[in-house]
């Protein structure tokens, strides 16, 4: 047997010698099984190169003189709908056969061709083992010939040839095996993973052997552009071990296993570290996961407050459904932001621009609708996923009252026509109204959260999020994250803005808001941030009736759309956004509620008061008195 034992350490020096020079400490590491040493399975033969491999009569076929029992599974391969390859059982006896000879868990180290079952104590860490289900683990022997895509280096599939300049990053026999990645003879040339990785791993650069974020193919949209310039691959927050990405310090250097995992990920596909707003919240939910640590996203959803609705059961995301999501309304982190594009926002830019933190983000053109926009323009594209024509749409009662115009469009809850071009009148958000300025009511600049200190410049335009905002975001004085993620007011509104309600159209409404209260703690709060309620409205600058309906305790729903006229009436002009609520008020007799700004009238019956065509107002026919509510007060 002796002669075996030289020519092994003959064939350690021939195939590892080259690499001592470059490696410091012990090149195989924990594939050491021999007596002594720091592998978690140790064995009684000190020779550890036979507990792989034997010099003489090794196992047949492609193997290099293969000594441990290969395994006989048939594995699950990975898939996932945005996989263009399809995997294949691996060769027996090819690269990734072999590490699956032990790595499979399902044949113990040390069950060799040559000598038996080697004597071994300890057990493979979990991690190391893949088990037969690959589905969790990188794709490796995919069906032949590969297929391009356009996230992958141009020269990968025509080639064969990665874009890893040391070349140690390799496709082998035109295939991905396990030691395209992974060298099994030196477990420290990555220092820092020690995962026998075949180089330096820091930033990324494994992935980005193959995966090329600069690569434009006409037609195609590359998942991974503006990944060079994104936060993750920039930032250089510290990762401490209990976050559980890796062993990179910072989150730059950990950069792609920062969400993904290469092996045993507990995502269903994409190899992601959570699904979906899982996989973000292991940093983005506060703590001490990564110093300094972001803004805590999770807070915003974490009660009183209510966030927009995440995946469930029955509205799974997924990364390839369509961009209009039609029934399946859901909101993931991804749905609004593009990890690989997403960058910090240092500067607030003016609408309507998507900002920097949804770079590379999906969206639908509000010019019918349906097109798609990869990337989004406009922040409200973005939104119109789900607040344009998609079919299903519901309105949600953990969200809050929700009014019902005289005037519209068909689908109420379509956004389009309410803040389109044809609107009789909008909030500014899609277009630039020319009508904006002058308007007297408005402020010169928005007033921040505190309701005293200017903010943000007013503008010609508005963004969804001016509105739609956490209620304590960053760019109006607050301390959270921006965004219409989740707020403690209804509709995830930035400030408090309430409804009146009634119990029948015409009645009297129960929650008046009298003596009104013009601070950022009333009613009229998020109408106050870019309004002057105390200057312009309650001095009736534009309307004769306004503090008298104010004084009264009405919220401003009753009258006015928060978005804008989207149809036309024979009744309503729908001029400064007035769109009754009819929910709360009704008809006057047989005339239809109209409204005429020229003449400053209306036509309706409220809070048991009846509107005249003349502009008088007297008790409705049939006042109804509701237990507890305040008496009729007669507007005049």
């Amino acid at each position: 047997m002796r002669p075996r034992y030289q020519f092994a350490s003959l064939m350690i020096v021939l195939t590892a010698g080259n690499l001592l020079a470059q490696v410091t400490g012990d090149v195989i590491g924990v594939h050491n099984l021999g007596p002594g040493s720091k592998s978690p399975v140790t064995g009684a033969r000190p020779d550890f190169c036979l507990y792989c491999h034997a010099p003489h009569s090794g196992i047949g076929g492609r193997t290099p003189l293969w000594n441990q029992t290969l395994s006989t599974q048939v594995y699950t391969t990975y898939t996932s709908t945005t996989e263009q390859n399809k995997g294949a059982q691996p060769v027996s006896g090819a690269d990734t056969s072999l590490c699956l000879s032990c790595h499979d868990g399902t044949v113990a180290p040390g069950t060799t061709a040559v000598f038996g079952n080697v004597t071994t104590s300890g057990a493979m860490y979990t991690s190391d083992i893949l088990g037969t289900n690959l589905q969790p683990s990188h794709p490796v022997s995919l069906a032949l010939p590969l297929k391009d895509s356009p996230d992958l280096v141009a020269s990968l599939v025509p080639q064969g040839k990665t874009a890893d300049p040391t070349g140690a990053v390799r496709l082998v026999q035109g295939n991905i095996e396990c030691t395209s990645c992974h060298n099994p003879h030196v477990q420290t040339k990555d220092v820092i993973s020690q995962n026998f990785l075949v180089r330096d791993s820091s930033n990324g650069q494994m992935c980005l052997a193959c995966h090329d974020p600069t690569r434009q193919t006409p037609g195609q949209v590359n998942i991974l552009t503006g990944w060079p310039t994104s936060i993750h691959a920039t930032a250089s927050n510290k990762v401490t071990p209990q976050a559980n990405v890796g062993s990179y310090p910072t989150v730059s250097q950990a950069a792609c296993i920062g969400c993904h995992m290469p092996h045993n990920a507990p995502g269903s596909s994409r190899l992601l570290r959570g699904a979906n707003e899982q996989d973000c919240l292991a940093c983005h939910s506060g703590g001490s996961n990564i110093t300094p640590a972001p803004l805590s996203v999770a807070a915003e959803y974490a009660q009183p407050k209510i966030g927009h609705p995440l995946p469930s059961a029955n509205n799974q995301h997924d990364a390839s459904e369509a961009a209009l999501l039609n029934t399946n309304r859901h909101a993931t982190c991804v749905d609004c932001h593009n990890a690989h594009s997403s960058i910090n926002v240092a500067t607030f830019t003016p609408p309507p621009a998507v900002r920097l933190s949804q770079s590379g983000v999906t969206g639908i053109s509000a010019t019918d609708g349906v097109t798609v926009l990869n990337p989004a323009v406009n922040q409200y594209e973005n939104c119109l996923r789900c607040h344009g024509t998609s079919a299903g749409k519901a309105g949600n009662a953990i969200f809050g009252y929700l009014p019902i115009r005289a005037v519209s469009a068909g689908d109420p809850l379509n956004l389009i026509p309410q803040f389109a071009n044809t609107a009789s009148s909008s909030h500014p958000v899609m277009h630039v109204r020319s009508s904006l300025f002058p308007q007297p009511s408005l402020i010169p600049n928005m007033l921040n959260l505190d309701g005293v200190t200017q903010g943000r410049a007013m503008g010609t335009q508005l963004f969804c999020t001016d509105c739609h905002n956490s209620d304590d975001a960053r760019e109006f004085g607050g301390t959270g994250p921006n965004g219409p993620h989740g707020s403690k007011w209804t509709h995830i509104l930035e400030r408090q803005y309430l409804f009146s309600q009634a119990p029948a159209p015409g009645q009297m409404i129960t929650n008046l808001y009298p003596t009104p209260d013009l601070s950022v703690n009333g009613p009229y709060a998020l109408c106050g941030k870019c309004h002057d309620l105390p200057n312009q409205i309650l001095r009736d600058t534009s309307f004769k009736e306004h503090a008298e309906h104010i004084n009264t305790g009405f919220s401003c729903s009753v009258c006015h759309t928060a978005h804008g006229m989207g149809a036309t009436s024979a009744t309503i002009s729908g001029e400064r956004l007035v769109n009754f609520d009819v929910g709360v008020v009704a008809q006057n007799g047989a005339t239809p509620i109209s409204y005429s700004r020229a003449a400053n009238t209306c036509v309706l019956a409220c809070h048991g008061a009846a509107h005249n065509p003349d502009g008088t107002v007297t008790p409705a026919a049939t006042p109804t008195k509701i237990q507890g509510s305040p008496p009729v007060r007669i507007l005049k």
